[in-house]
């Protein structure tokens, strides 16, 4: 058997996240139908621990001088997931798995780990991951990010934990209870919002990801298509405004049918472009329909508006309690123009990232009448 993890915050995080998982395959109906035989891919804490132990230790080598971005998957080598098998299965020694990181650094890839007797060991590569499969991703030296597909017709992985030198932030899937919570992060807790069309939302996700992605910080309006009151909160004219409005996000999203998602290939190119524009100096706005009409625009208060002067800042992070901040506690102008936007323009949204990697959801909250920013870098990592 494995040796009790060396890093101490695998030892913490570890029982966390095995009763997390535990609970969730408990209430998805046919959960026992992923198992493959009569092997489980749930894992205990004992698995976890381990895989987060040998994770974290390889972020901190170094192969010919780089951080080696490996994922490490808890699944056995069977036909239904693909696998390019070792004649020799690997231990989780993390010079090991440091070495092997140039062959699997490429989104998709993932190292298969397994029991080998009584031994967890790496048997291998696999890009098919199956439902309920439990992941852990080396995305920096020492930043970690546990994460699992959350049931069959899931595409996406669910972070479930994020994990940083010696802090670790458990995910709390109870924030998508708040009243108002924004569509895009009940998304991104991996739970459906009522009435939201689930390719839209998807779609907002993949936004916010290449937003953040570009490391240059940007924001993103969504304002509503029925009424042009939004911008009495921009300043006209608009230097880059789109006439007639750009449709290839809408056009994909409504050419979807019922039972067909959106062409992925396609989607994923018209994101990345609007993605891109975020990165200009200035908001993007699309349309509640997804259609884009502006980017580089200057965002200003309303006429007869009132200065934001409070709001209030959560993060779906367990522990987290709701506190009352100014826009200035939050960032620099982006924010602080964001948070006015949405004081003026109530049925918006905004989608601010910063350049050091700080996603944050702005709405505006009615039970506290202020407006509510949520933090969503761990559900980003």
């Amino acid at each position: 058997m494995n040796s009790d993890p060396v890093y101490p915050v695998a030892r913490t995080v570890a029982p966390l996240v095995a009763t997390h998982l535990a609970l969730h395959r408990a209430t998805v109906d046919g959960a026992s139908s992923v198992a493959t035989g009569s092997d489980s891919l749930l894992p205990d804490a004992t698995v976890v621990g381990a895989l987060v132990d040998a994770a974290f230790w390889a972020s901190l080598r170094r192969e010919e001088g780089y951080v080696p971005t490996i994922s490490l998957a808890f699944l056995p080598p069977s036909a239904n997931v693909h696998p390019l098998t070792f004649a020799r299965p690997l231990s989780l020694d993390p010079g090991g798995l440091a070495r092997l990181g140039p062959a699997v650094e490429r989104p998709g890839v993932h190292l298969g780990v397994w029991w080998n007797g009584d031994q967890l060991a790496v048997w291998g590569t696999t890009r098919t991951i199956p439902p309920f499969c439990f992941v852990v991703e080396v995305v920096a030296p020492g930043l970690i990010v546990l994460k699992h597909r959350p049931r069959q017709e899931s595409q996406k992985f669910v972070n479930l934990a994020v994990i940083e030198g010696d802090t670790a932030k458990i995910i709390d899937e109870s924030a998508s209870l708040v009243p108002g919570c924004p569509a895009v992060l009940t998304g991104l807790l991996g739970l459906d919002a009522t009435g939201q069309n689930r390719d839209a939302v998807q779609m907002l996700i993949q936004l916010a990801v290449s937003m953040r992605r570009h490391r240059r910080g940007g924001t993103l309006l969504i304002v509503p298509a029925a009424t042009r009151s939004w911008e009495q909160s921009i300043v006209m004219p608009i230097a880059y405004a789109v006439q007639p409005a750009f449709a290839e996000l809408a056009g994909l999203l409504n050419g979807a049918s019922s039972e067909d998602a959106p062409d992925a290939g396609a989607l994923r190119r018209a994101v990345t472009a609007v993605a891109g524009l975020t990165a200009v100096d200035g908001a993007t706005i699309l349309t509640d329909r997804y259609d884009l009409v502006a980017f580089g625009a200057k965002i200003r208060r309303k006429q007869g508006g009132a200065q934001v002067e409070q709001l209030i800042l959560t993060e779906p992070v367990v522990g987290n309690e709701p506190i009352r901040v100014t826009p200035g506690q939050l960032g620099g102008t982006r924010h602080l123009s964001a948070a006015q936007f949405i004081s003026d323009q109530r049925e918006g949204l905004a989608l601010v990232a910063s350049q050091d990697g700080r996603f944050t959801l702005f709405v505006w909250s009615l039970p506290e009448e202020l407006v509510h920013a949520h933090r969503v870098d761990t559900l980003l990592a």
